[in-house]
């Protein structure tokens, strides 16, 4: 056979360039192998650890792409494997045929015959195989090394490339996996669920049913411990986005040199670092919503950053030169007033006003009446859970109690106030106990004192005895889940809610040791 025309393999590769999809590929690559080199069958093959799987063929049985063939029980194809250079096989060889019986133009076992295959490279790694088989006798014997050589490099190249494909495609899908998780698990961390019957409530749960259907931007507002965050991602599972991610990102631990990075990603090299590109936030909630959390924290720089991408709805990753668009909706929570904020020159105006397309307001939990016994039944439950306990209640002097207090610290407060009563009540209990909880169990501040924000003075301690005082504090609370929990770190972990690989170390920079007894290093 003469030299393959180079025309004809330059067209060859110009109709794989065009291909639309792998097997669209393999098809065309086939195809046109087979008109440059007449055969009955051709197959292109990747290598699966030990064996090779068929990834299309021409010629064989339908069913040859369901086989898998084990290098170690078929010698012809494990001799390609091992060879750098296309392989012909005698026509009297006594090595079996993998395709015996399969091949469409003819039944029973294949008579003497041509046999050849293309071992396939890519940087000097082995990925698969061409294998070609003519019914005619030396068929190939004479098709130059150089044809041969080219041939298995476009070969090598549309596997090599569809191998890519795939793993990028894998990639993408994991990546929508793992957001979707993430999304699941904010969604429904804390219950996931708005508690409360009162007037208050039912104003809030209206007013998000109402905007949530829309693509509005949402600025929700209120005092720390409210449920903001719960808010938002209320919003965003009743929206016709909850399919997609709800992304977060803490405005006041953005850092200012990295802020566009985080926002909008970066290329690999942009700065020193950057080792490899990586989305940001926008490109990571692209589709769904970014959770603006404490946005009143911005610096003014970065508020300018992130009022262009607003208006726009265009994202440059830092190091890049194009600008892509996303498809983003955007909820943002605060603690402060951003009226007032934006009229001391502190929060920029158009991006208050980008942001507050639709404000919502979470009421404390002082204004929320009996809506506190049922958020206490709550914590009660999941508590219990926590602590392996049978049941915790609430005596009615309790109840009474916590539907007096005022709630500086709203919902949070409530959560942290429950979950100590419940380590006191527990202390002395038997497993299997239905525990009350009872006045003296609640750890309330009363009137006098708490803080006032109209007669607060500028603190006189320094920073050194404010440290020495939280030090004081969290050496105490971990002594006392220590006790309560006969001095087992785990236990004691589980109580305070931390890992108990950073209660250890907590507890050491403290100087906490436990040896027969809890004591503190002088």
């Amino acid at each position: 056979m003469s030299d393959i025309n180079t025309t004809l393999l330059l067209k060859v590769a110009l109709d794989l360039a065009n291909s639309l999809n792998s097997q669209d590929r393999f098809g065309r690559l086939l195809s046109s192998v087979r008109k440059a080199i007449p055969c009955d069958a051709l197959v292109i093959l990747s290598l699966q650890g030990e064996s090779l799987k068929p990834l299309a063929a021409q010629g064989l049985a339908p069913d040859a792409l369901g086989r898998r063939f084990a290098l170690k029980e078929h010698p012809r194809l494990a001799a390609i494997c091992q060879s750098d250079q296309p392989l012909h096989f005698s026509e009297d060889s006594a090595l079996p045929d993998p395709y015996d019986g399969l091949l469409l133009a003819k039944s029973g076992h294949l008579p003497v015959h041509s046999c050849m295959g293309l071992p396939l490279y890519s940087d000097q790694s082995l990925i698969g195989v061409l294998t070609l088989d003519s019914l005619t006798p030396n068929m190939f014997s004479a098709i130059p090394d150089r044809s041969l050589q080219l041939i298995s490099a476009l070969a090598a190249a549309t596997l090599k490339t569809a191998l890519q494909l795939k793993t990028l495609e894998r990639h993408v899908r994991q990546r929508q996996h793992v957001l979707q998780e993430l999304t699941h698990q904010a969604l429904t961390r804390d219950g996931g669920e708005l508690i409360g019957e009162s007037p208050a409530m039912q104003t809030l749960k209206n007013e998000i049913q109402l905007v949530a259907g829309s693509d509005y931007s949402v600025l929700i507002g209120g005092p720390t411990g409210v449920g903001k965050e719960l808010v938002v991602r209320t919003i965003h599972q009743q929206s016709t986005r909850h399919a997609q991610p709800l992304v977060h990102i803490n405005c006041a631990s953005l850092p200012e040199t990295l802020a566009e990075s985080e926002l909008f990603g970066h290329s690999r090299g942009a700065f020193t670092g950057a080792e490899r590109d990586r989305p940001g936030k926008f490109q990571l909630a692209d589709g769904g919503t970014l959770f603006l959390d404490e946005v009143g924290e911005l610096p003014l720089t970065v508020q300018s950053t992130l009022l262009r991408a607003l208006q726009s709805g265009e994202i440059q990753p830092v190091g890049r030169d194009h600008v892509s668009s996303v498809d983003v909706r955007v909820i943002a929570a605060t603690n402060r007033d951003l009226t007032a904020e934006v009229a001391a020159g502190r929060f920029r105006a158009d991006l208050y006003h980008r942001l507050a397309v639709y404000p919502i307001q979470v009421p404390p939990l002082k204004d929320r009446g009996s809506d506190v016994l049922l958020l206490a039944g709550f914590f009660l439950e999941r508590t219990a859970r926590k602590l392996r306990l049978r049941q915790l209640t609430l005596s009615r002097h309790a109840q009474a109690h916590l539907l007096q207090y005022n709630w500086p610290g709203n919902v949070r407060e409530l959560e942290h106030v429950i979950s100590r009563a419940a380590l006191k009540a527990s202390q002395n209990s038997v497993q299997g106990d239905i525990i009350p909880i009872e006045v003296t169990h609640l750890e309330l501040q009363t009137t006098s004192d708490m803080p006032s924000m109209t007669t607060a003075k500028t603190p006189t301690t320094s920073i050194k005895d404010l440290k020495t005082a939280t030090e004081d504090f969290q050496r105490q609370l971990i002594l006392s889940a220590l006790k309560v929990s006969q001095e087992n770190w785990t236990a004691a972990a589980r109580l305070l809610q931390v890992d108990r690989a950073n209660l250890a170390r907590q507890a050491k920079r403290l100087g906490i040791r436990l040896e027969k007894r809890t004591k503190i290093d002088n």
